[in-house]
């Protein structure tokens, strides 16, 4: 019989294979076995029609890959906060358990008459699909870090946002964005760890690493209501089923102080088209995650510029945070008050087509991280996650006429509701129609802006420019040398 590993073992373990010296499995372990392989089987093995629709009509390469490492259990949802960020978010998990406790115990009924002495050969494949399952999303997890797409640098309208304006994960991951090459180092270590998993001889390395790394995100993310906490944690519990095959080993070792010769059972098969078909399975996936989708989302990044923020430059020499000197509507002046809810109080020009004013009047917050998109205008992390009356809208410049045309960016309702459920996204239209202002520049610091706005009301804006050097600036500087024409255009 030929020894089929999708991995070779070092020498003892493959001898110890081939003698089949494995022990007799105690009656409690072949009961919690049963439990097990039924839990990590439901968590493990795509159970959605959804899933297996959008893998089978792929029409892309990377549409393909982002079905593979995408699958998340989806059982049942429970409302409310408790349900998006709390306890109840592992609903599923629980429910996953449920069914594993009364299938384990049914299994146990059903061979109490003809009990195995063990379960090795089922056991090394719900190891190894679990290795995969953390190796290929830990490798998609990280390529959002190591092309730095997941957290970018705070834009203006953020850096003026007060800590109050903030959500919590926004807090969090703004921290992250202000040290572009941490972020680097994250994905880096994230798609190293994920790599090793594919292979058994250092699996057992890679499973400690993405377990720190992933127990580390699942908490952090509990802290500041990320939102991904659920998935991190899957990986953390995933990496620790990894190696709870390892602990016997360690306990020996290292508590006992006894020689240690860790065996590791691997299926032994005849047919020779199933080694090929196994093999060349492994090296498919290996190459096909680590090198081809590392270039699909390099590729993303740099040249199709499906970012999260906009990348469309706005007006030339425009970007900055400006006082509104003077407001009117339907010719009428208003004086400044922080308590107006009509009358503009600051506005800012992005380096990119972007324009925010700040008003006293409640906008809806966008709880959701800002998934990069093909088109700016379908670009939210810039308003997720903050509040403070701000109203976004991205806009085209026509040079000729001095027009820009607007587009509103908030959204009318929130991409997902407090139960974490997604509904179906609003166009950027929906809350207000788009709008027409005539904008001048009689000075380098000063643009005004006329027309009306989304209550047909006329308005004219005069606004000042507030040179200012953010604290953040230099640090941004040193840690992304590449991007210096576009930092400049936020240090005025």
């Amino acid at each position: 019989m030929a020894d089929i590993q999708l991995d070779k073992p070092r020498p003892e373990r493959a001898a110890a294979t081939a003698k089949n010296t494995f022990p007799e499995w105690a009656a409690w372990e072949r009961i919690l076995f049963r439990v097990a392989v039924v839990f990590f089987g439901l968590l493990i093995i795509p159970l959605s029609v959804e899933w297996y629709t959008k893998f089978f009509t792929a029409k892309t390469l990377f549409e393909f890959f982002s079905a593979l490492n995408g699958y998340r259990v989806d059982f049942v949802k429970i409302p409310g906060e408790s349900g998006r960020w709390g306890l109840a978010s592992y609903a599923d998990w629980g429910v996953a358990l449920l069914i594993a406790l009364v299938t384990g115990a049914v299994w146990t009924l059903a061979v109490r008459k003809r009990e195995r002495k063990g379960y090795n050969e089922l056991y090394y494949w719900i190891r190894t699909f679990a290795r995969y399952r953390i190796g290929i999303g830990i490798i998609a997890f990280g390529f959002l870090k190591l092309y730095p797409m997941q957290m970018p640098f705070p834009s203006i309208s953020n850096l003026e946002a007060t800590i109050g304006e903030y959500t919590a994960y926004k807090i969090y991951w703004q921290s992250v964005g202000v040290v572009i090459w941490y972020e680097v180092f994250l994905g880096f270590i994230e798609v190293f760890a994920g790599a090793l998993m594919f292979f058994r001889a250092t699996s057992v390395l890679g499973a400690v690493i993405n377990l720190g790394v992933l127990y580390n995100i699942a908490h952090a993310n509990h802290a500041y209501d990320g939102g991904v906490h659920v998935y991190s944690a899957y990986f953390s519990l995933l990496s620790a089923f990894v190696l709870a095959h390892e602990v016997p080993y360690v306990w020996k070792l290292l508590i006992r102080e006894e020689n240690v010769n860790p065996v590791e059972y691997v299926p032994a098969y005849n047919a020779k088209w199933l080694t090929h078909g196994l093999f060349g399975l492994k090296y498919a996936i290996v190459i096909g995650f680590i090198f081809v989708y590392g270039w699909l989302r390099y590729d993303m990044h740099y040249n199709q510029l499906r970012l999260k923020e906009p990348k469309t430059p706005g007006l030339a020499n425009a970007a900055g945070f400006y006082h509104v000197t003077e407001f009117k509507i339907n010719n009428r002046t208003l004086p400044y008050s922080p308590l107006d809810t009509v009358r503009w109080q600051n506005v800012v020009f992005e380096k990119f087509s972007t324009l925010i004013y700040q008003v006293n009047r409640p906008v809806s917050i966008s709880l959701a991280n800002g998934t990069p998109q093909t088109k700016d205008v379908d670009r939210s992390y810039e308003l997720a996650g903050i509040g403070g009356g701000r109203r976004f809208f991205y806009y085209d410049a026509d040079l000729k006429t001095q027009t820009l045309l607007l587009q509103d960016k908030n959204r009318a309702k929130s991409e997902e509701d407090g139960g974490g459920r997604a509904r179906k996204p609003a166009a950027k239209t929906d809350s207000i129609p788009p709008l027409a202002w005539h904008f001048q520049r009689p000075s380098k610091d000063r643009i005004i802006l006329s027309g009306l706005d989304d209550h047909r009301d006329s308005i004219y804006v005069v606004r000042d420019r507030v040179r200012k050097d953010y604290a953040l600036t230099k640090s941004r500087t040193q840690a992304q040398p590449v991007d210096r024409a576009a930092i400049s255009a936020t240090s005025y």
